[in-house]
């Protein structure tokens, strides 16, 4: 893509993304988007030929910097506080971006379409990658896999309208994450490898 094209499309997924977020993506017409974004209505529908298209092009950015955030932890810091960061910060993104979360989750039911199922097998991996790299460490059980911790997301992200939902939500992620440690035994610097 050439860099121009680049840019058009930067600006619109920017303003798509913005417009998600208050809660208006339904009411402007289709042909709105690229008035706001300062590009021509060709070149809209270039990029996203229907607003399903564009939804789910913000959707599939978002979901791409979690997995990201997901790879840049387990390199940079031990295996538990990796996942312990990333479930925290998946709490704080889902605060954070409310509006989007539930906007796009509405848009995706309505049209049928695959991009929530493809989202969430892409942050599936990401939480994979990071209970597996936990549990050759050592510092998590290994009899219990990324699939209850999706479900805790799921669980919690689906719960976001109940009043004190913060909290709870980092109460579950600690439940979670003790959950994840109970019956791990710490080694010690005397342990020597069964042989």
């Amino acid at each position: 893509m050439r860099a121009d094209a680049q840019r058009n499309r930067q600006a619109l997924l920017a303003k798509a993304r913005e417009i998600v977020e208050t809660g208006e993506f339904f009411d402007l017409r289709f042909d709105d988007f690229a008035r706001l974004a300062g590009v021509g209505t060709g070149t809209l529908y270039r990029h996203f030929p229907t607003r399903e298209a564009l939804a789910e092009a913000v959707y599939h950015e978002e979901v791409v910097a979690l997995c990201e955030r997901a790879r840049r932890l387990q390199a940079a810091v031990p295996p538990l506080e990796a996942l312990a960061t990333f479930l925290r910060d998946v709490v704080g993104y889902l605060d954070d971006h409310h509006g989007l979360a539930r906007t796009l989750a509405t848009l995706m039911a309505t049209t049928g379409s695959d991009a929530l199922a493809e989202g969430s097998r892409a942050l599936e991996e990401a939480v994979t990658g990071l209970v597996t790299a936990a549990v050759e460490a050592g510092v998590v059980r290994g009899d219990v896999g990324a699939g209850p911790v999706m479900v805790a997301l799921h669980g919690i992200s689906s719960a976001h309208d109940r009043p004190g939902w913060r909290a709870e939500a980092d109460g579950v992620v600690t439940l979670v994450l003790d959950g994840l440690v109970q019956g791990v035994q710490p080694s010690s610097p005397n342990d020597s490898p069964a042989r």
